[in-house]
């Protein structure tokens, strides 16, 4: 089982790879996808799309895991997350990939034991369990770690 885990976002969004074979579970690849904010949005949701249909392809990822948007303070980002997310859907139906959805606190709770933690402590749980990760430059990789855990736990 090959999980990709996502953090959708319009700025940044972050996405991680990990692989389950028996017990053991291999934290493949991770990162950050910026979008050009100079970029119109049919343009960002291309780039959008074109990398992680490469990144599935590449790592014959058989599972994507995703985290569901909550209505902050502000709508059209909620609406522009839609739009990314419904990419992934799509591509989840088109490359035959099981779907699992989290809301943020399902994804905290699991990590930490706590649905209320802050992303820092997500973030340090995250580097416990993968020793060897780097500190990144931005939440976004670790939540997209912890998503894709959430994804291959549920298994």
């Amino acid at each position: 089982m090959i999980v990709l885990g996502v953090d959708p976002g319009f700025s940044v969004t972050g996405w991680a790879i990990i692989c389950k074979q028996g017990n053991k579970q291999t934290l493949i690849a991770c990162g950050f996808l910026p979008l050009p904010a100079k970029k119109q949005l049919h343009e960002r949701i291309g780039i959008f799309y074109e990398f992680f249909t490469e990144k599935i392809k590449t790592y014959k990822v058989t599972d994507l895991s995703i985290e569901t948007p909550f209505l902050g303070k502000n709508a059209q980002t909620f609406l522009k997350l839609g739009y990314l997310r419904g990419v992934l859907c799509l591509m989840a139906y088109q490359l035959n990939l099981k779907l699992h959805e989290f809301s943020p606190r399902e994804v905290k709770l699991a990590v930490t034991g706590f649905g209320g933690a802050q992303k820092d402590q997500v973030a340090r749980m995250v580097s416990m369990l993968f020793p060897g990760l780097p500190q990144p430059k931005t939440y976004d990789v670790t939540d997209a770690v912890a998503v894709s855990l959430c994804g291959l736990w549920k298994q």
